[in-house]
């Protein structure tokens, strides 16, 4: 048996070392019911490939789990929805065979599946639980035998003020108590673990980082950026580390927790584009020579004259107390320490606090004096969190009172999880519209109501930055600082004359901030040259930019555009029955949509049965049809050289100016505005400016 002190060691080995990250109850995990007898199912292995292209990224995992029992199981996973990623693929090998999945009606899928495994047969599920996870059913797993399933899925991918950013979600977040406590997680890679990235980008990248993970592999073959982690170390590293630990144990320990590799944390890429590069204008088409209909992803990287902002503010903390905080609740009190310690002579701050109920900590405006933000600090740290999450009693009592004589700033620090008191969100879109406020969403962890806090940002024309906890939280700071402290470019409109377009997506812009880009989605007839115009206001003045370029009549290297298209529509429809309540015509769109793209959403769920079953149900292969076709396209791809998107070169939309980037943000070295500093918390800002 293990001494304590080396049972100690392997233990903090395999948390610390393998991912980098902590032991963390809620991670992605072959779940087992708690109530079984059996230990829960191996992950044996775990295969990642992401490649990121000019417009979006492609991320497919394939596993394998492992029945060491004698009886055969159903096998469960779980894992966070990526932000804005559409789940495509659903793959599971039956005898040996590679399936591709079907998206059918939710209760018929499930039908299928449930009636499949109660005749033994194999057969696979895929389904979304609301906001919060995908869940794969797989049955049976025989005893003593493996199986092989594969996930895919495709997401925008975005660059802000030339900070490309990638997430691969692991973290879970634990704001759904009741799931974890009926399941237990098996969170552990037992064999192989692999993450590999290839970054194809037309615009040259400077570097690439892994902020979590500076043990990654990182390579420049080419034009392309190749990034790889794994769970076993190389002799080398277990020869380096071995030098500097000089501590035979702990080599050991190292050497044989190699093949263990936790699943309690995100991947987080970061990759920066060289300075000095213009605004522009990328366009990524997908028709085919047989379709009269063609689909565009229409991408605007804005490089307007956006001048810093210099006024003082009111601060207005609202802080989430609610049991669903332990854990993050140290964070949140160091976090509002450092930002009140910010503050200057001239400005005051309110704290309010809410768990099943709000209530004010500081009986009105405190000056920010050395000693009033002492105190307070201290009365924050005191602070137990418990109780439920009245998110909205928190938000109506902080937006009273506010002074219309000076600059104020609301900062609402929450997971978002909103469970007590008013939760609908129509409601929270009303109390938002009454007040002259601007919301800036950070929404921190991967469990978090990204719809409800989406949806307050949309109703107040802000912005959202979503923000892992494997995230790079002092670039996160750097990105958003510039954000609030510039003019915007509000009232934003796209327009695209001399071709017809229909069901473009967004249908209302809002504003734009600095660095943030514009990605637009539509359909589109015939082809030829269009003439493209962005306009809005920027303090109070008219603005309007203009390019011409041409939409292709044929293009076929983008099949996935598509699916982007319908997942941008999907969600804007959600959208709008959040807000206003469900209805039966905007389901049985999404579930349209959903079954004509075969994408997996709340009204759709993706089947994998045998060859044969599908043929006896009567089941068209229309996605596994959509797959080859995408397959042979990101074959083609691969073999020619990355080809630039941009479509306004001959005339530029934005004239003699550059992109901006986090080197020329105008903040410099100097002190961080106090809401900054919350970019370490989950957590809602809501500026309401006198002038902007």
């Amino acid at each position: 048996m293990l001494s304590t002190k080396r049972f100690t060691i392997r233990m903090l080995l395999s948390c610390l070392l393998v991912l980098g990250g902590t032991c963390s109850a809620f991670a992605a995990g072959l779940l087992t019911p708690s109530g079984s007898n059996l230990p829960a199912l191996e992950i044996k292995e775990h295969k990642v490939k992401v490649i990121i292209e000019d417009g979006y990224a492609i991320t497919t995992v394939e596993q394998v789990f492992h029945n060491p029992h004698a009886t055969d199981l159903e096998a469960i996973y779980s894992f966070p929805v990526p932000e804005k990623g559409a789940v495509s693929e659903f793959t599971m090998w039956i005898d040996g065979t590679p399936i591709q999945g079907e998206v059918l009606e939710k209760e018929k899928a499930r039908q299928v599946y449930e009636d499949q495994k109660a005749a033994g047969n194999a057969a696979g599920l895929t389904e979304k639980d609301s906001f919060k996870t995908f869940t794969i059913s797989v049955s049976p797993v025989r005893a003593g035998q493996d199986t092989r399933i594969r996930l895919g899925y495709i997401q925008p991918a975005k660059v802000d003020s030339s900070i490309g950013h990638y997430v691969y979600p692991l973290e879970e977040g634990g704001v759904d108590e009741v799931k974890h406590s009926f399941w237990t997680a098996n969170d552990k890679i037992t064999t192989t673990f692999s993450f590999d990235l290839i970054l194809r980008s037309s615009y040259p990248v400077d570097s690439v980082r892994l902020p979590k993970h500076p043990n990654a592999i990182i390579e420049k073959k080419g034009e392309e950026y190749h990034v790889h982690l794994g769970n076993n170390p190389s002799p080398m590293e277990s020869g380096m580390q071995a030098e500097q630990h000089n501590n035979a144990e702990i080599v050991s320990a190292i050497q044989s927790t190699g093949s263990a590799f936790n699943l309690d944390e995100d991947i987080v890429v970061y990759y920066r584009h060289i300075d000095n590069l213009p605004g522009s204008v990328d366009l990524v088409t997908y028709k085919p020579e047989e379709a009269k209909r063609g689909t565009f992803m229409l991408t605007v990287t804005p490089a307007m004259d956006l001048k810093p902002i210099n006024s003082g503010r009111d601060w207005i903390f609202i802080l989430d107390i609610s049991g669903s905080m332990q854990g993050k609740y140290n964070t949140l009190a160091e976090g509002v320490g450092q930002a009140l310690e910010k503050m200057s002579a001239n400005e005051r701050f309110r704290i309010i606090l809410f768990n099943n109920s709000s209530s004010e900590l500081t009986r009105g405006y405190i000056t920010a004096s050395p000693e009033n933000i002492k105190t307070y600090i201290d009365k924050v740290k005191q602070i137990s969190p418990t109780g439920g999450t009245n998110v909205y009693d928190g938000l109506q009592l902080g937006l009273k009172k506010l002074d219309s004589d000076r600059t104020s700033a609301i900062l609402l620090v929450t997971d978002g999880v909103a469970n007590v008191g008013i939760t609908r969100q129509k409601q929270f879109i009303e109390l938002i519209r009454r007040h002259d406020v601007r919301l800036f969403t950070f929404i921190m962890g991967n469990s978090a109501n990204r719809p409800l806090l989406t949806a307050l940002t949309d109703a107040s024309n802000g912005f959202a930055i979503s923000v892992s906890n494997s995230d790079d939280i002092v670039g996160s700071i750097l990105l958003a600082k510039s954000k609030v402290t510039h003019e915007a470019l509000h009232g934003a409109k796209v327009q695209i004359k001399g071709l017809k377009t229909f069901d473009v997506n967004p249908a209302k812009i809002g504003s734009i901030y600095r660095g943030q880009q514009l990605i637009v989605f539509g359909h589109y007839y015939g082809g030829g040259e269009a003439t493209v115009s962005l306009s809005g206001k920027i303090s109070g003045e008219d603005k309007l930019y203009q390019t011409r370029f041409d939409f292709p009549e044929k293009s076929t290297a983008n099949p996935e555009i598509e699916r982007l298209w319908a997942y941008a529509t999907i969600e804007q429809l959600s959208r709008e029955m959040d807000n206003f309540g469900e209805d039966t015509d905007s389901k049985e769109a999404i579930g349209d949509i959903g079954m004509e793209y075969g994408l997996v959403t709340d009204y759709t769920s993706m089947v994998v049965v045998g060859d044969e079953v599908f043929q006896q149900l009567g089941i068209e292969r229309n996605n596994k049809k959509r797959l080859q076709k995408e397959f042979t396209a990101q074959e083609q791809r691969a073999q020619s050289n990355t080809s630039s998107q941009r479509v306004d070169t001959a005339a530029p939309m934005f004239q003699q100016q550059q992109r901006p980037t986090t080197r020329n943000s105008g903040g410099g070295a100097g002190a961080i505005d106090p809401w900054a500093m919350l970019l370490l918390l989950p957590l809602v800002y809501l500026g309401c400016r006198k002038q902007d």
